[in-house]
This record gives structure tokens, sequence and C-alpha cells, in this order.
């Protein structure tokens, strides 16, 4: 018996609200994570294709921010006279239809119910915990607000198809051309967002072994997989598997992940419920085996202390998720998807009111009933203010922190990256040059002997030139105490 028809139309009409508050966000754009190391490296791709440099310091080496989706808002950015922002924006876009689209074809391969998609996509959205949590490749409604334009986004909706493709390879024994594809869009994933990949590598297997396919298909996924990794071998902006070696520096970065496991993500448990019944049905299900890949390297990753390990946390909320969205119209008896629908809109319910804030990005938190003010965060400010002074390539000197991970973004660079550079072999030397420079009791000559060694034009900081010693000149003022130097040469 098919879902009542009232029923899917009001899981779609909710999710398609859901997908119109996005779409608005993305007009606003909220400044907030990671938008500035995108956004720089959009900048460096418009001034230079085939050679852009380390996208936030005025250094010569390779970066994994230049994947395949970058170098394409790159080449957007370069033949128009968009800003970066506005080609984000575009990015964001691409990126949201492809996640949207994405669910609902993997979902369809899992369900032929008219709801089941529409559920999916709020399952996906709402059904995390209590405690917000926002962070790349996280796709809480939230933590998607702030990310949208972010190549995680555009790799994880690029992910929700590849599963889907990948289905139809496995069941329709697919010919040479479609397993070869998939080996290309395997590695496109990878290169766009190292994590989202993993992610994807996960459902991947899952949905393989599921389908417990013949010796032919082993033999074409085999090729396709070569050829995967021959894409990754020759990408040239960036050598992908020397990654491999940067996990052992991430662990202090990733540890907050492990953090706070049941405020975050209670509500998932109505999924794993789900999934337990899911298996009970069927040992061999595609989403059961995926839970359990993705717990399997979550945990290892916990217990080893390998915290990066962490972002494959996608890879246990997704198959639950997805689960209970499914489980409502496939639960057998009438009485006993309703029961399922039910539980699953208050949890829904619990969920959206958690993240309920987000309404903030598209309304005036002063228009927004006190309740739901009270949840909203402000965005970070810009440093659009400087940009009347400081112009494309200029060395700034500023604080570790917020103000190098957002300066790079309107085309200047800083002394220190504002996040860590696996391939920046004097990281660690700039930093300990940026914390010298602000730190009380330094000589005048030192301070000046840093800002000539890394050619620096201006500095930012809050407070008086006077407490960085002689040499610089006030030219501007910006929000929350910021002021610009000139350094007088």
């Amino acid at each position: 018996m098919r879902a009542a028809p009232r029923g899917a139309l009001v899981a779609q009409a909710a999710a398609a609200v859901v997908v119109v508050l996005l779409l608005l966000v993305i007009v606003r754009l909220p400044w907030a994570g990671d938008l500035g190391v995108h956004a720089a490296t959009v900048q460096r791709l418009r001034h230079n294709l085939l050679d852009p440099g380390n996208p936030l310091v005025d250094a010569d080496t390779p970066s994994p921010y230049y994947s395949p989706w970058m170098l394409v808002l790159g080449c957007v950015a370069r033949v128009s006279d968009l800003s970066v922002f506005w080609v984000l924006r575009l990015g964001a876009l691409v990126g949201l239809g492809l996640l949207v689209t994405g669910v609902w074809r993997y979902v369809r391969t899992l369900s032929g119910r008219r709801a089941a998609p529409a559920l999916a996509v709020l399952s996906l959205l709402f059904l995390w915990g209590t405690v917000l949590f926002n962070w790349s490749g996280f796709y809480g409604l939230n933590s998607l607000a702030l990310t949208v334009s972010y190549p995680s986004v555009f790799a994880l909706g690029l992910a929700f198809h590849f599963w889907a493709w990948l289905g139809r390879a496995v069941r329709e024994d697919g010919g040479w051309g479609m397993w070869l594809g998939l080996g290309v869009l395997w590695a496109v994933i990878m290169l766009c967002h190292q994590f989202s990949g993993v992610v994807a590598s996960l459902g991947a297997i899952a949905t393989v072994v599921a389908a417990r396919p013949g010796r032919a298909v082993w033999g074409r996924l085999g090729c396709g997989v070569v050829l995967g990794l021959v894409v990754l071998l020759v990408w040239p902006y960036y050598d992908f598997f020397a990654l491999l070696g940067a996990w052992d520096g991430l662990e202090s970065v990733h540890r907050p992940l492990y953090e706070d496991l049941f405020g975050r993500y209670w509500l998932v448990l109505l999924g794993v419920v789900a999934l337990g019944v899911r298996w009970w049905r069927d040992r061999w299900d595609p989403l059961v085996l995926f839970f359990v890949l993705g717990v399997a390297v979550v945990a290892v990753g916990g217990v080893s202390g390998q915290y990066a390990w962490g972002r494959a946390l996608p890879a246990v909320l997704i198959p639950a998720q997805v689960a209970v969205a499914v489980e409502v119209g496939e639960a057998g008896r009438r009485a006993v998807r309703v029961g399922w629908g039910c539980v699953l809109g208050v949890a829904l319910a619990v969920g959206a009111w958690t993240q309920v804030g987000t309404v903030g990005y598209v309304v005036r938190p002063g228009d927004l009933p006190a309740a739901v003010a009270e949840k909203y965060r402000e965005p970070w400010v810009g440093y659009q203010w400087m940009t009347r002074w400081v112009k494309y390539g200029d060395v700034v000197m500023a604080r570790l922190g917020r103000p190098s991970a957002q300066i790079p973004a309107y085309g200047a660079y800083t002394v220190a990256p504002g996040y860590p550079d696996f391939f920046l072999p004097d990281e660690g030397r700039r930093e300990e040059a940026v914390r010298r420079y602000f730190a009380a009791g330094v000589s005048e000559g030192e301070r000046g002997a840093i800002l000539r060694e890394y050619r620096v034009r201006w500095v930012v900081d809050t407070g008086v030139a006077g407490g960085l010693g002689v040499g610089l000149r006030e030219v501007g003022r910006g929000p929350g105490g910021q002021v610009l130097y000139a350094v007088v040469r």
C-alpha cells in the first residue's frame, strides 16, 4: 500500500520550505568558518589559473584547496566581473542543487514511496541532537547555512549522485563506460573534499557489497577504481597522496568532533532503530553496511587518538537518517507506518526547534519572536572595510585565528595562514613570527626585521599604534575596534 498522498504532500511542502530558506541564506552568504580560505582560493585562480601559489600567504606552494570545483569557480571569476563572493554564491546554488537532487536520486534507489525523498531531506537536516553543532562536511540546517558555498557541500551532493549511479551500475550490470565514469566521479569527489571523499568511499563499498555482484562487475569496478587513482595521481595542483601524511597534524583541530556526542546526535538514535529493523529483514542491507563501516572508522579514530577520522561521522549519520525516512513508508502494516511517521515528526520538530535560529540569516533578528531570536548567532564581520587601502597581493600582519582566516578573502596575504597548511614548509616559523611581533616587550628592531622579512605593508590590530612601536601610521578603523596601520618604510 502506498503512503497517503496527503502525507507525501506535507513532507514535500516542508522540504520545499526549507530549501527556499537555504536559497535565501545563499543571498546573505553569512561570514563564518572557512569562507575566507575558499574566497581566497577563487581570488588566486582568478589572477593565475596555472600557477596560483598558496591561497593564504605569499609563497609558491601547492594547496589541496585547488580542486576541480574551485578551478571551475576560478574560471567563472576570471571571465566575469563578479566579486568572489558572488561567484561563491553561484557555487552554493550548484552545490545545494546537487545535494537535493542527489538525495532524491539515492533515496529512490531504496524506496518507491512518494514521501521518502522529502522525508530524507528533512531527516538529514534536522535529525541531529539538541546541541547545535557546525562543521564543514556536516549538513544540519544551521551548519549547511554557514557552509553551503564550501566544496564540502558540492562533494557531498556528488556523493549522493555517485551512490545512486553506482547502485544502478551494480544492479543493471553497467557497461565499461558507466564504470569508468564512476571512477572519474569518485576521483573528483576525493579531490574536491577529501573527508567527504572518505564518506563517499564507505557508502560505495556498502552499495557494492550489499549487491553481491558477479565476477564481471568486480572486474569493471576494479578498472574504474584504477582510472580514479590515475586521475588522483595526475591532478596537477597538489599531490593528493602526500595528504596521507598530513593526518597526524590534525588531531588537536578535530578533537572536538568526539565531544558531547549524545547531545549533538541523540535524535539519530531513531534512525539506528530503523537500521536495526532493516537488518532484521535483510542482513545485506546497504544502509546497515554503510552505518557499520562508518561506526568502525570513527571508533578507530577515537580509540587511536586519530581524531581527524571523526570527519567520517557523516558516514554514521547519513544511513541512519535515510533509514528512518524510508522506514516510514516501508514498515509493513499501516499502523506501524503511522507510528514511525508520528515519532519521526516529533523528532524532526525537536531538531527544527534546535536549529530555528537559522531563520535569523534571512529575517532581521529584531523582527523574530524572542524565543527564536535567542537561538540566532551573529555571523562574523568581514574585512571589506580594508579594501579601500589594502590591494590585491599586499601582505598584512594580522594575529593568528580569525583575522588570518578572513583577510585573504579580499586578495591580500597574511604572514601566517589562518588554517593548517601541510604543504607550507615554514608554517611554524611564520606562526612564531606573528606571535613574536604582537608579544609584549619585543624590541622595535625585532618587529621591524619581521616586517621586512615578510614584506609586510599593513598591520591590523586592536588598540593604538604606540603599543606596536614606531614605524606605523594609522590609516583606517573597522568594526570591533580593528585598526589598520600602514608600515612606514
